[in-house]
């Protein structure tokens, strides 16, 4: 067994390490004042420093990086990014993670844009692919992913009601979706939209996947919502979204007519994976800023690092950190040598431990920052928030709990019929 990074993922962790401290952390509370004084504080564009951000990262090719396959299959040149195992860009994922907010977007690596370029460029037609995956591969777009609805319970994907009904060459969109990430950015161009076009087929052939383009008549952006009281304008916010009698043309299906809860699948598991890295790049940095805290406050006559509690705080999140890391490794190692489907279990698991843990870890910072923690002065609220949304998206962890207990009482059952056998037999 080796848990060294080969050599590729070593130079890269290198270089992604030194440019989060040369251009990223220096650049965070620049970024968030800049959409806070803007016009329109979803619009990254009004930003001028992630338009810097994104110009170094591209310079040292650190672009895409979440993109499997040839780089040149997708349109990229040399030093552009992707080609990447999911083994190689999980640690890049946990760096990118300690400055969420704006590592990823500056990297061109950020949710959900990522999840819509691998739907694209798996399953995207040819015109699809040069009409929104290339210039969402250049961060001259952004996107959104549609399929969470306010009317029925979305921990169960089967359940949507947005229809998608077929007339002539056209699709009829109607339906209201929310937490739709993304879609309050004037940059968000395009959405891929998850509804229902035959609701007699078998549970799992009922749903499809169309693109809808922002400008389309019928769609509208009702309200962005807020997350424990953010509006989350660094991520292009949270819409409820409203379509009315929108119109699209049957070339902006998405595969075939059916597919699109398998659509959705091969899209998340992916997706998982990401999110539960950059959650253990979060937990690393809240334990980074609770060593720095403790050690440099008093109270009762002594630092705070000297507490009996604070450094039980300290040794359980490393504990924990590093319990983690290594099931999300495992996982992303069985997804590039089994596939997605061979590593379920392994990414329910990741998904149900990781954002639990880490949001114990981000509390236990705010707690020995004092009331600071709680304030904008340090990140930590902030991340708290955030890491609290991903006990949500992707799945509710009850429906995962739920789902891995099943398969794992599948697979007792059949290893207690597979030792009744074989006793039965050597006793034959």
């Amino acid at each position: 067994m080796h848990f060294a990074h080969d050599d590729r993922t070593q130079q890269f962790v290198e270089q992604l390490t030194a440019f989060m401290h040369e251009h990223v952390y220096p650049q965070e509370h620049v970024f968030e004042q800049q959409l806070a004084a803007s016009d329109d504080p979803f619009s990254w564009s009004t930003a001028p420093v992630l338009g810097e951000l994104r110009t170094a990262a591209r310079a040292q090719g650190l672009w895409n990086l979440f993109l499997p396959g040839d780089p040149a299959e997708h349109g990229l040149g040399e030093g552009m990014g992707g080609g990447l195992t999911n083994l190689q860009y999980a640690p890049l994922a946990e760096i990118s993670g300690r400055s969420g907010h704006l590592a990823p977007a500056a990297m061109n690596c950020s949710a959900p844009d990522t999840g819509n370029m691998e739907v694209l460029s798996m399953f995207g037609t040819e015109e699809q692919k040069q009409r929104w995956l290339a210039p969402l591969l250049n961060a001259e777009i952004r996107s959104a992913f549609a399929m969470t609805e306010p009317e029925v319970a979305s921990s169960d994907a089967t359940n949507i009601s947005t229809s998608i009904e077929r007339d002539g060459d056209e699709y009829v969109v109607n339906g209201r979706k929310w937490w739709i990430t993304g879609a309050c950015a004037p940059e968000c161009e395009i959405l891929i939209v998850m509804g229902k076009t035959d609701p007699t087929a078998p549970r799992h052939r009922q749903q499809s996947m169309v693109l809808v383009p922002r400008d389309t008549p019928g769609l509208s952006v009702v309200r962005p919502m807020h997350v424990l009281g953010y509006d989350d304008h660094e991520h292009g916010g949270h819409a409820e979204l409203l379509f009315e009698d929108v119109r699209v043309p049957v070339s902006h299906l998405i595969g075939e007519e059916g597919h699109g809860f398998g659509v959705a699948q091969a899209r998340l598991g992916p997706g998982r994976i990401h999110h539960c890295m950059r959650a253990i790049g979060m937990a690393e940095r809240a334990v980074e800023l609770m060593c720095e805290r403790v050690e440099s406050r008093v109270a009762f006559g002594r630092e705070l690092s000297r507490q009996g509690v604070i450094r039980e705080w300290i040794a359980e999140s490393r504990v924990a950190i590093e319990q983690l890391r290594l099931l999300v490794l495992k996982t992303a190692w069985l997804m590039d040598t089994v596939g997605n489907r061979g590593a379920h279990t392994e990414i329910q698991a990741i998904k149900i431990a990781t954002p639990t843990v880490v949001q114990q870890i981000i509390d236990r910072s705010i707690q020995a920052h004092g009331a600071g923690g709680l304030s904008q002065d340090f990140p930590l609220a902030g991340m708290l928030a955030g890491v609290r949304t991903l006990r949500f998206a992707d799945g509710p962890d009850e429906v995962h709990k739920n789902s891995l207990a099943k398969a794992e009482l599948a697979r007792q059952g059949a290893a207690r019929t597979e030792r009744a056998s074989s006793v039965t037999t050597q006793g034959g």
